[in-house]
């Protein structure tokens, strides 16, 4: 590959970081720290989801980068996944786990949105969370385990680009493009 995607990949892997990142500390730190600062119940539920929704726009701009560096190293590596073996697999892999990582940190923002407002001391919100009633400690045991699903699944997709850096290795291209020309000759006719 002749070709430098410098930006691209920058977007791709700092977006991914962040979000891996974002997850991963929101889970242990953030989460960790209200429990034990908080004292009641609802006070460390209001900790946990101010520090989360400080954090909603940066994740969203992390993830909105990881996407847009991805679809563009799609567009550029196009030969290598349509001929070279294995790549479209690994591609499939990780559009498929960027998928499940993207429905996880939506519904863990809905569980945590829902919370805050069950949490809020706000009269005008909590009058607003009336109308739409939630089991807060269902929402709670939900979300914590959707919370720990986000940085699974991202660091799923880390293990996947490092494969995908080992693919764009040239031996491994030449390697992959013979077996993929390999196996497609029998269909061929002379």
């Amino acid at each position: 590959m002749s070709q430098r995607n410098t930006f691209i990949r920058s977007l791709h892997d700092l977006g991914l970081a962040a979000w891996f990142g974002g997850s991963l500390m929101g889970a242990v730190g953030l989460n960790g720290a209200a429990e034990e600062e908080g004292g009641t119940e609802q006070v460390r539920a209001r900790i946990s989801s101010s520090g989360w929704a400080k954090w909603t726009p940066v994740n969203a701009a992390a993830i909105g980068s990881h996407l847009f560096g991805g679809g563009g190293l799609l567009a550029a590596n196009a030969h290598r996944v349509a001929t070279q073996k294995g790549v479209g697999a690994s591609t499939t892999a990780k559009t498929a786990v960027t998928a499940a990582a993207l429905a996880a940190t939506a519904y863990a923002r809905v569980l945590g949105k829902k919370i805050e407002m069950a949490s809020s001391p706000d009269p005008r919100v909590a009058e607003q969370a009336e109308k739409h009633p939630i089991d807060i400690n269902k929402a709670q045991r939900q979300l914590a385990y959707v919370q720990w699903a986000v940085p699974a699944l991202t660091g799923c997709l880390v293990v996947l680009n490092a494969l995908h850096g080992e693919q764009q290795r040239p031996v491994e291209q030449l390697h992959g493009m013979w077996d993929r020309a390999r196996s497609a000759a029998p269909f061929m006719s002379c």
